[in-house]
This record gives C-alpha cells, structure tokens and sequence, in this order.
C-alpha cells in the first residue's frame, strides 16, 4: 500500500527546519456524528471562536435521528466556513471518522468528538509547533477528561521526547508502550494532523486506533504543548457496544489482539526501515501482544478470586 512521504517537504523550506507558512494554513475540525443534538451546539461553538479564522468546519452526519441535523444546517446557513454532510444510512464510527477527513480540504486536520470542547488558542498554538519543524505529522496538547458525573482528569505525565525522536524506531515503541498506559496519557487521535496522513486509508477492526497511532509514529517525528487546550467527554464502552458503533462482526471481539498484532506487523512493513530497525520494531510488537495477553490472564485470575470468595463469604453465612 502507498504511504505518503514520511517527511512532507514544503517548497522553500529546510528539512527538519522551520516552515514560516504554516500560521496561514487553512485548518479542518473534522466532526464525525450520530444523535449529538444535546452537546454539538458547544463543540461547533468551540470551533468557530478560535483565534485562528482560517478554518473550516466539515461535520458528518452518520444517520442521526435527533434534532442533530437541523442544528447543523441551521449553523452552515450561516457560518460559510460550516459544511455539512449527511450519510444516507449509518456507515459505522471509524468510516465516518475516516468520511469527515475525506472532505477535509485543509493541511491540516483535527478530529472533534461531538461532546468536545476546545480552546480558543488550540489551533493557534498547535500550528506554531508545526511550524518549528515541517517534519512534523502529528502535535497533540494535554487533553481534560471529563466524566458523567462531572469529575475531570488531567495526566501531566506525557513524556513528548520520544515522539519528538528523529528514530523511527523510539517513536514506535513509545507508541507501543502507551498503548496499555491510562487513557488520560494521551490520545494521539485527537491531535492536529497533516492531511496526507489523516486520509490514509485504515481497516475497520477493533483496535484500530492503536494501529494508526502506530503509523503516524513511523511517519516522523511529533510535537507536543504542554497545556490542557481540549475537553472530552470520557464514557466507558463496552466490546460489544464498540463491535455495534463499528459495524464489525462480533467474532472480532474474541481475536482483537491476535489481529491488530498482525495489522501492526504489516504496517512495520509499509515503512522504509532499514533490517534492523524493522527486526526492532516488530520485536516491540511482540511484546506488547505478551504484554496484553499476560494482563488478560491477570484479570482472569482476580475474577476466579472474586469468585472463590464470594462462594466462600455465601457457604459460611449458611453454616
């Protein structure tokens, strides 16, 4: 499969050297949506305040069957930087994620769930790091993660170095390694992303946003600024919610890591990697399915313990 260039070069500037550019670039917010009528008006809000105007906003609507789509269309009728579009029937959540993208005609795209807030200084702050360095594919910030109940959570641990490594191989890895840290880390997806990797093509399974996270760290190096410039929405979902959200057959669900490993392994292979970096990185494939599988045993073992105890905690209460 082709891959973009893993170093975009802008005509004019010096490899792994600033790009002057980039502070007039036009910038996507891709919104991908499905019954968001009671939060979308604050994301959509939260998009069109920002302090960088040249923007667009380009929503897709996957079927909803609120008042989602009279809300949109009531913003475009006004705004001309709002375009939206509407699916004829629901083509599951990461090809209308992948659908958003597509009509992106900005160098830049950034995906915005449709209860996520953020910043009035988002885009502006994140193309300055782009602008450091036109090597860069990906600059994320800090992210809030707000709960149902309202609590937020803050992760300031983020380590950027790694991501910002001119080896392709420590940013792989990295991304391997946070693939089982907390959710609150970071979420590579939502950061802004150059356009030519924000449409490469993806395969609908579970766990494929670990996948093309992995593939945006082989493209090159990221950037990072370090401030809480976004909100989202964090509501835990089930496998067998997400299986329905994507439109994948349930079997999926019983061979997840069996088959992002072997989605990882044939990306590792797309990229010009020389033979020992290649060994390295699909080496660091390997451990992160030991990793997974020896938690899923972990967690097998303390349900087989929660188990045992209550079926003790019961036989005594009848003696």
């Amino acid at each position: 499969m082709e891959q973009p260039a893993t170093s975009p070069v802008v005509a004019g500037a010096t490899v792994g050297g600033p790009d002057v550019s980039v502070g007039s670039s036009l910038v996507t917010v891709a919104l991908p949506v499905l019954d968001g009528a009671r939060t979308i008006a604050r994301t959509i809000e939260s998009v069109l305040t920002q302090t960088h105007t040249d923007l667009e906003l380009v929503i897709s609507d996957n079927g909803s069957t609120d008042e989602t789509q009279d809300l949109c269309r009531a913003y475009a009728a006004s705004d001309a930087r709002v375009a939206y579009h509407r699916n004829p029937t629901n083509i599951g959540l990461l090809n209308n994620f992948c659908r958003a993208a597509e009509l992106a005609r900005g160098d830049f795209v950034r995906w915005i769930g449709d209860s996520d807030l953020l910043h009035p200084d988002y885009l502006a702050r994140t193309l300055e790091r782009f602008a450091e360095d036109e090597r860069r594919v990906l600059v994320n910030t800090q992210i809030n993660y707000v709960d149902a109940d309202g609590a937020t959570a803050l992760d300031r641990t983020y380590d950027a170095a790694p991501f910002a490594s001119s080896d392709p191989v420590v940013r792989f890895e990295e991304l391997l390694r946070i693939c089982t840290a907390e959710f609150t880390l970071i979420d590579p997806l939502y950061g802004l992303v150059r356009r030519e990797w924000a449409t490469i093509p993806r395969t609908n399974i579970l766990g494929e946003d670990n996948v093309f996270a992995a593939r945006l760290a082989l493209a090159g190096p990221w950037g990072h600024v370090a401030e809480p410039l976004a909100s989202r929405t964090r509501s835990e979902t089930s496998r067998t919610d997400l299986v329905r959200l994507l439109g994948v057959p349930a079997w999926q669900s019983y061979v997840r890591d069996v088959w992002q490993t072997g989605e990882l392994l044939a990306r590792v292979d797309e990229f010009p990697l020389d033979r020992i970096e290649r060994r390295q990185a699909r080496a660091g494939v390997l451990r992160l399915y030991a990793r997974r599988k020896a938690h899923t045993v972990a967690r097998g073992v303390a349900k087989a313990e929660r188990i045992r105890a209550r079926a003790s905690s019961s036989a005594l209460s009848r003696a």
